[in-house]
């Protein structure tokens, strides 16, 4: 019985856990919130159930707080500063929070040199330290963006022909008017250089004379040219 039991047990038995960190971000990521979730339920029911002053603060791996307390955290760092011998404690915070900054600064450091790399890779600088497959990914990469910026260049060439194609096929029409606008203003500047239409036609158009008072005054001429010449004749003979 002893020696058919103890397979069960060995299975049914909870394994031993190294403690050391995840490698793989995915579990790691998994076991985080699982472990924070009970972290937090666990300093709940200690608050709870011992009538305890409990403060917890938790900072993920990017920078997300996470923060329990049944009074205030504030409250509670401010006792915990008084209760605490005072220099000691605070030199420990401190180095803490250097720590936590000297990460993070170590992180965006990586991130900077891969982008760094990454850039100078796509200028075809620094291949020598490059394999053949990460070779062939850059080239991939390049022949994609080659094929979009020729894909956007060949559509503004498109869009642009389209646009002179429509001008001209309007320009003959501007051209019409145009040539319209130019005759009028021509028109009209030969208007304004003659001098007044009435006056102008007057001093065309000759004297009109009427035949009837003309042969009238002529009639006349000729009766007192004749009287004259009979007074003369009757004053020679008289002579």
């Amino acid at each position: 019985m002893e020696g058919s039991l103890s397979p069960q047990k060995k299975m049914g038995g909870r394994g031993k856990i190294e403690i050391k960190r995840i490698e793989n971000t995915t579990n790691r990521q998994v076991t985080f919130c699982k472990r924070r979730n009970g972290l937090l339920k666990k300093a709940y029911e200690l608050s709870v159930l011992c009538d305890a002053e409990v403060a917890l603060i938790v900072f993920s791996t990017r920078g997300r707080l996470y923060e329990y307390a049944n009074n205030s955290v504030k409250g509670t760092i401010e006792r915990y500063k008084k209760a605490s011998s005072g220099s000691s404690n605070t030199g420990s915070v401190s180095e803490l929070n250097a720590q936590f900054y000297q990460q993070e600064a170590a992180k965006l450091r990586v991130q900077i040199n891969n982008l760094q790399s990454s850039n100078s890779h796509m200028h075809g600088d620094s291949l020598s330290s490059m394999s053949l497959r990460e070779l062939k990914n850059l080239e991939g990469r390049l022949e994609r963006g080659i094929s979009r910026i020729r894909s956007k260049k060949n559509e503004l060439l498109f869009a642009e022909i389209e646009l002179m194609q429509k001008r001209e096929a309007y320009l003959p029409q501007n051209t019409q008017c145009l040539r319209a606008k130019i005759a009028e203003g021509e028109r009209v500047q030969q208007m304004n250089l003659m001098p007044a239409g009435s006056d102008y036609e007057l001093m065309q158009q000759p004297p009109s004379l009427d035949t009837r008072n003309y042969l009238q005054v002529d009639g006349r001429l000729q009766s007192d040219h004749n009287s004259y010449s009979r007074q003369d004749q009757t004053v020679l003979q008289l002579v």
